[in-house]
């Protein structure tokens, strides 16, 4: 082989191996923001179930709040 080719194939091995760890990186990246995201729609599932309830056993309902008719 010529030198020249070994080296563009020395080039493109690196290049490559560069790649494959950018690529990991990514992949470990949107795991970890795939888990947070899990996590944060579980505590937004939990918040709104207790303000449902919280809202539920609020004394009175939802008329009384409204502003009587002359404003």
């Amino acid at each position: 082989m010529s030198e020249q080719l070994i080296t563009r194939m020395d080039e493109l091995e690196t290049r490559l191996a560069f790649q494959d760890d950018t690529i990991q990186a990514l992949n470990d990246v949107v795991s970890r923001q795939q888990l947070e995201l899990e996590k944060l729609q579980r505590a937004l599932e939990l918040l709104a179930r207790r303000q449902a309830d919280l809202a539920a056993s609020m004394p009175g309902d939802a008329e009384d709040d409204q502003p009587p008719p002359h404003y």
